[in-house]
């Protein structure tokens, strides 16, 4: 059976609306995660590493190069992985199959958890190590925007995933009660036809005579006055 209405879409092969697509949650939460992530890592790497008088570049977040790497790899791998979530969104309606639709909800559903979390223990590290750096040993006046800025956006990023991960369920459990109800949950039963259908070999068949009005008698009371009966040869 077609995936027809499940997992929050509609029926498949249907038309792309736009302005339907761009009004769901899904997508703004995505949109605003997408660039989230970006001002996340661009921030560090344009503006995260500051030198004490040498060519060596030191991490703003107290010389922990760790903290800087781990902000630039979860903000690009959001920043891909909200590229690829959106294509998937438009791509969605186009799925017919119901177990497709629904593995491709649960590889949301775990991402979106999955980042939710790394964004956490994003935003506490970079907070902790922003706390412990001494302006006696770094200029921070160089590059405290850009810390403050990849702190900030690291929590609004646990927002905007988090809100991904309940639509993600909302949708997985939507999904579930459908196809409850689809042909592909009942084990090894045909669909019931409820009519009669004269192609199956050995159904009972009607034979089209036996619809036909019977015909008509004529009665003394339904002839004419004056009508006589014509002689018979």
């Amino acid at each position: 059976m077609d995936g027809a209405g499940s997992f929050g879409a509609g029926r498949a092969g249907s038309a792309f609306d736009l302005i339907t697509f761009i009004k769901q949650p899904q997508t703004i939460l995505r949109v605003l995660a997408w660039i989230f992530s970006m001002v996340v890592f661009a921030s560090i790497i344009n503006e995260g590493y500051v030198n004490m008088g040498s060519e060596r570049l030191h991490c703003v977040f107290n010389k922990n190069a760790d903290a800087c790497n781990y902000g630039i790899t979860i903000g690009i791998v959001a920043f891909l992985a909200c590229v690829f979530f959106l294509a998937l969104d438009v791509y969605f309606p186009q799925i017919s199959s119901v177990k497709d639709r629904k593995r491709a909800v649960l590889l949301e559903m775990v991402f979106s958890g999955f980042w939710t979390f790394l964004w956490f223990v994003g935003f506490c590290f970079l907070a902790s190590q922003w706390s412990h750096t001494s302006p006696k040993e770094l200029p921070l006046e160089q590059a405290s925007d850009a810390a403050r800025a990849a702190i900030a956006f690291s929590f609004f990023s646990i927002l905007t995933w988090a809100g991904l991960t309940v639509c993600a369920v909302q949708r997985f459990l939507l999904g579930t009660d459908m196809t409850l109800f689809t042909s592909e949950h009942i084990a090894g039963q045909p669909p019931k036809q409820p009519y009669p259908s004269n192609d199956v070999i050995g159904q009972t068949t009607i034979p089209v005579d036996a619809y036909q009005s019977p015909p008509l008698i004529e009665t003394v009371e339904t002839r004419p006055p004056g009508y006589k009966i014509p002689p018979a040869f």
